[in-house]
């Protein structure tokens, strides 16, 4: 039972069924809910050993934001592993670009190509040093930087 007012005639002994969903009214028997989410994580071990979440995640906030299941727990979803990507690229351009000796401008816009190149999905198929090597090619090539390519 619960703690939540029938709108119809005001009883307050509403009774909440999880396997069917839904919450009706003992005292007039209208259906105040139907198709409730449930909030809880079910997991399953599937045949290699190993858990996965069963469901599907539905968020309150309207942010968009990928949520998450306590501190520490991380999903596979499109937003975080561009979000890695794009992380790794930069790094990896910084630690290029500052061995090549180019100024931050070089590459800030090495990494502008970077993320476009991620955003038209270029990046599939190929290793990351070399999109990382063709972004930086690309800046010296346009910033008129003399570097040759066996430099990258």
């Amino acid at each position: 039972m619960s703690a939540r007012v029938c709108k119809n005639c005001g009883c307050t002994d509403i009774d909440i069924d999880q396997a069917r969903g839904d919450a009706v009214c003992t005292g007039c028997g209208s259906v105040l809910e139907d198709n409730i989410i449930v909030s809880e994580v079910q997991f399953v071990e599937n045949s290699g050993g190993g858990s996965s979440a069963v469901g599907q995640f539905v968020s309150s906030d309207v942010s968009g934001k990928a949520p998450a299941l306590g501190t520490g727990f991380h999903t596979s979803l499109g937003k975080e592993s561009r979000a890695q990507t794009l992380q790794n690229g930069k790094r990896q351009i910084h630690n290029l670009g500052n061995q090549l000796q180019l100024n931050q401008h070089c590459l800030d816009t090495a990494f502008n190509f970077f993320k476009m190149a991620v955003s038209k999905h270029l990046t599939r198929g190929r290793k990351m040093a070399h999109v990382i090597a063709a972004c930086l090619y690309l800046v010296c090539r346009t910033e008129g930087t003399p570097r040759i390519l066996s430099s990258l």
